[in-house]
């Protein structure tokens, strides 16, 4: 501590006398302070510069001194930085904060001459009243630029847009300081300069006095979410820290540009994700679109850091299906979802609505799917049948399940979501649910039984009354067994277990692809699988039924791979009873007769 206050004490006087103040010493590369980038085709190169930052933590929380009067959150933070870092207020500005169940988190920047600082910030979070963090990059430059430009920064414009292959957005420009390497501090003009071609996204710092470009900001940063990746079934598999999960491709801007400008919350183009109301969303733990949030298995899920890691994994799960569906055709012209629909066809307005630990239901999850236009609303609850309970955002099958309904409704009868409305089709759309949440939790070409919802359970067989099986001794159902059924759970195991034969088929006969999820380029068989599944959406009738749908997959190979897979889906079905033959819930194992 003292050392760290010996090196930012007196900050006003620094900057009002810099003669007298200890410099910051031009500091060597650092990961932790620089990062040296190549840019655009021409391969500019530049390299940007952070202070160094001092951070410490004090776990219950410091007990402000009586002289400490509570106020609000920009006067709490204004006062403790200045106190701590013994500088004048006057050289501390509240930039932001957001309060939270657990703490109130402000962040400050450093300015001189009414002139804010860039990169010299601080942040500091209270829990009831008590400092619980505290950062700092705060600086003392050996030697301060005059506050007025010489340079308009017009007249350089140009220049930077040719170094960084992009054009000025006519967003609002700004006068910053910018603290530099060799201790000094930088008067700078802040221009955003765009190029939406190729997705480049820049802050230029433009010396105010030379025009010369002195750093950047990249928006394009790479987000990151402690998540369960996709191809994990539960909260047992642990969590990860992805980095910039999205597909360029299927969300152009990113999870997080909504309205103009990129969120720093669990909302979105695709979804917004909260508990309760919508404007209870998950805020990010750090700078960039960072949400690491872990899950505390031994609490209660609404307790700590739980719904922040629910509503993180909830967000993640949506997008995802979101990109990697969107790959296979459902797209804006498709019907999906989305705020905005980049003049691509469809209905926009219609993200979807994720409600995270829903409090009008337990022991369930359902997605309610309106029409091309109208959002689409997933609501999760927390499951009682363990202590503490469980929440179905931490388990994947759930969430995938659920978005698949969405899926199936709107690409059935072309975005009515009115076409999966009877007994056998409503069943079917249980049973797609089911075997794409399989889908997308596979690991390789080993195929094995399937159990879903073990987890919130916390039981081995999962919430269907059989394993998915290749095996007619562990899964004897075939297309009869959906007589008499009532139950849409029930006639979904069916149809679930028949796409489960089908997958395993053609990846015994193609192989697996690793990167299903990003390239649906490929000839192998989960590959094929999905496309054969979303394409025959499309086109099967209204409220079809399983002969309807089973001849939409033979239609659906035709189309796109020319019938190569004809006698092979034949023999899959017909092995499960959807023979040439079937109907009325009558087994048939009959195909034709050029499949014999």
């Amino acid at each position: 501590m003292p050392a760290i206050q010996g090196l930012l004490n007196s900050v006003l006087i620094a900057l009002a006398l810099a003669s007298q103040a200890a410099a910051i010493p031009s500091a060597p590369y650092s990961h932790a302070t620089h990062h040296r980038r190549t840019l655009g085709r021409r391969g500019f190169q530049i390299e940007t510069y952070n202070p160094p930052s001092s951070f410490e933590t004090y776990g219950e929380g410091l007990i402000q001194a009586a002289s400490f009067a509570p106020g609000g959150l920009d006067t709490d933070a204004r006062t403790y930085v200045s106190s701590k870092l013994k500088v004048d207020s006057s050289t501390v500005e509240f930039r932001s904060g957001f309060s939270t169940a657990n703490a109130r988190h402000a962040y400050v920047r450093q300015r001189y001459n009414g002139i804010p600082f860039a990169n010299a910030v601080a942040n500091v979070a209270f829990k009831d009243n008590k400092v619980v963090t505290f950062g700092s990059s705060f600086v003392k430059p050996t030697k301060i630029a005059d506050s007025k430009p010489t340079i308009d920064w017009k007249s350089v414009l140009p220049n930077i847009e040719e170094q960084l292959e992009g054009k000025y957005n006519n967003h609002p420009t700004s006068l910053e300081y910018l603290a530099r390497p060799d201790g000094t501090a930088a008067l700078t003009h802040v221009v955003q300069i765009q190029n939406e071609d190729v997705n480049s996204w820049y802050e230029a710092f433009i010396d105010a006095h030379s025009g010369e470009l002195l750093s950047i900001t990249d928006f394009t940063a790479d987000a990151a979410y402690r998540v369960l990746p996709i191809q994990k079934q539960d909260l047992r598999d642990g969590l990860e820290l992805l980095i910039d999960p999205y597909d360029p491709l299927s969300s152009p801007d990113g999870w997080h540009f909504t309205g103009g400008a990129n969120t720093t919350n669990t909302s979105g183009n695709n979804v917004i994700a909260y508990k309760g109301t919508q404007s209870s969303v998950t805020s990010q733990s750090a700078a960039d679109q960072v949400f690491d949030y872990t899950y505390n298995t031994a609490n209660a899920p609404a307790t700590g850091s739980n719904i922040d890691a629910a509503r993180t994994n909830a967000f993640y799960i949506i997008n995802r299906i979101h990109d990697f569906a969107y790959r296979y055709g459902f797209t804006e012209a498709g019907f999906n979802f989305q705020a905005d629909n980049f003049n691509k066809g469809g209905k926009a307005g219609d993200r979807v609505l994720m409600s995270v630990q829903d409090s009008s239901g337990t022991n369930n999850a359902n997605f309610a799917t309106p029409p091309d236009g109208q959002s689409g609303t997933c609501r999760m609850y927390i499951w009682t049948t363990t202590s503490p309970n469980r929440d179905g955002s931490l388990e994947n099958d759930i969430i995938v399940h659920e978005m698949t309904h969405g899926i199936t409704n709107r690409l059935t009868g072309g975005g009515t979501a009115r076409c999966l409305q009877t007994t056998e089709s409503g069943g079917m759309g249980e049973g797609w649910s089911d075997a794409m949440a399989e889908w997308t939790e596979q690991k390789s070409e080993v195929i094995k039984d399937y159990v879903l919802g073990d987890y919130v359970t916390n039981n081995p067989g999962g919430i269907r009354t059989k394993p998915y099986s290749t095996s007619k001794t562990v899964n004897p159902q075939t297309y009869a067994t959906v007589k008499g059924l009532t139950s849409v759970h029930r006639v979904g195991e069916i149809w679930a277990n028949v796409l489960h034969n089908v997958y395993a088929a053609l990846v015994a006969q193609y192989g697996w692809s690793p990167t299903s999820l990003t390239n649906p380029e490929g000839a192998e068989g989960n590959i094929v699988y999905i496309h054969l599944f979303i394409d025959a959406l499309a086109l099967q009738p209204c409220n079809p039924t399983f002969p309807q749908a089973r001849d939409a997959w033979i239609q659906a190979d035709v189309n796109r791979y020319g019938g190569v897979n004809k006698c092979l889906l034949w023999k899959v079905f017909a092995s499960r009873g959807l023979g040439v033959n079937a109907k009325s819930f009558v087994d048939d194992s009959s195909v034709p007769t050029d499949c014999n």
